[in-house]
């Protein structure tokens, strides 16, 4: 499917020089979304994933959807101070800031095979944090999926881990 024509852009948001990729249409489509959990499943097997993880907050549309189709759990890496109890946490930069995700301390059990997933990779920040989040909580990366990566940014070489994405812009 081209997953491409899916996808609304918007120039100079949040600010300006970050060109917003809006996944709405996306999910509005039921054709669309179905076609792209069917075909995250196909690009996930390969991993042979235990359970998948993904950042706050849409990357839990895409991974609970993927997680359910798989059989498999999905854990929120959620923003700081949304969890209660003894979490994992880590503080990283964004293209433009800063942020901090937590996960529960029991979310992995030791070595358990984890899959990150998100909307989008850009500069690979977000799941270089979200793989040491995972190792901190016995969990054992294995590798990064998103439904766009922006190619030119190779945020591959930062995650340090196999990637794949369905659609490269």
């Amino acid at each position: 499917m081209d997953y491409e024509k899916y996808i609304g852009v918007t120039p100079d948001f949040p600010k300006k020089g970050i060109s917003f990729k809006d996944i709405s249409p996306l999910l509005r489509d039921p054709v669309a979304f179905h076609s792209c959990i069917e075909d995250l499943a196909k690009l996930a097997a390969p991993f042979h994933p235990d359970i998948l993880c993904g950042p706050e907050s849409r990357a839990f549309l895409f991974g609970a959807a993927l997680a359910y189709r798989m059989d498999i759990g999905f854990v929120m890496a959620r923003k700081a101070g949304k969890l209660p109890g003894k979490t994992y946490s880590i503080e990283y930069a964004l293209e433009y800031g800063t942020a901090k995700l937590e996960i529960p301390a029991a979310s992995f059990e030791k070595g358990q095979r984890v899959l990150m997933i998100d909307d989008l990779m850009a500069t690979g920040g977000t799941f270089k944090a979200l793989s040491d989040l995972i190792k901190d909580g016995g969990g054992n990366p294995v590798g990064a999926l998103t439904v766009i990566n922006l190619k030119d940014l190779h945020g591959e070489k930062v995650v340090g881990l196999p990637c794949c994405s369905l659609l490269d812009l």
